[in-house]
């Protein structure tokens, strides 16, 4: 394997709805001399991806439901954004006092359902993650490629906690170009063992790789992978959630 170099691109706007966030991504590259070689993994982070899809919405626009105002008055959330969360889940998972450990509509298990409060402008705006995270992976991997004429994987990252592991890391949320996940089961270890379970989420890795050079407080949302050699495939996000009838976790 060769070596992988992981840097972010720096000097991207602030994203607003609408925007052709492909295109700001090329001109960042521009504007710091770089462009983007065959078989990058661009890894893009979910926040930016949902404010240029417009996944935003105003405290003061949501009518929370009965059930939402009985939730708020025990938790330190507003009876809005408990409405909110409720309406991206697809089932609770864990409700403890003012923690909302819920399964979202995509499959993904998370806090309030990856609604978040943070880097969003505007009083009372909240965020929510992308309707489809791999079609937009998709989306910006096509632009982008059809842009510098070559070909790529795309990653949409988020931040989520993990069970029995203390900590936050990037993970993927939307994969495009690549096999999201490489399969060692049938092939033999160094002692001529044949592997029977061991199957790596690289896109994941990559996920929270990105995120080293990306952090939270630089203004860096995406970051550019060079020299990991991932399986080319279509790819999806879906192919990291673990089945329900072998998730042992819940």
């Amino acid at each position: 394997m060769n070596d992988i170099r992981i840097f972010g691109v720096r000097g991207m706007p602030e994203v607003a709805a609408g925007d052709d966030l492909p295109g700001l991504i090329a001109q960042a590259l521009h504007k710091m001399g770089e462009r983007l070689h065959d078989g990058d993994v661009v890894a893009v982070t979910s926040k930016i991806v949902s404010k240029a899809e417009g996944r935003i919405v105003r405290e003061q626009d949501v009518v929370p439901s009965d059930f939402a105002v009985a939730l708020a008055q025990h938790s330190n959330k507003s009876a809005a954004e408990i409405e909110v969360i409720l309406r991206e889940s697809a089932r609770p998972v864990k409700m403890i006092d003012r923690v909302m450990i819920m399964e979202t509509k995509h499959g993904f298990i998370c806090a309030n359902a990856g609604v978040d409060r943070s880097n969003v402008a505007g009083e009372g705006a909240m965020l929510m993650l992308p309707e489809d995270p791999d079609r937009s992976a998709e989306h910006i991997r096509l632009a982008l490629e059809e842009r510098f004429g070559v070909s790529l994987a795309v990653v949409i990252t988020d931040t989520f906690g993990r069970p029995w592991r203390v900590g936050q890391t990037n993970v993927a949320i939307g994969v495009s170009g690549m096999a999201p996940i490489l399969d060692y089961k049938g092939r033999k270890d160094n002692h001529d063992r044949t592997l029977q379970a061991t199957a790596i989420a690289v896109a994941d890795e990559l996920a929270g790789a990105a995120e080293l050079v990306m952090n939270k407080t630089d203004r860096i949302p995406v970051a550019v992978i060079r020299g990991y050699p991932y399986v080319r495939a279509p790819g999806k996000a879906g192919e990291l959630i673990r089945p329900k009838h072998l998730d042992l976790f819940q």
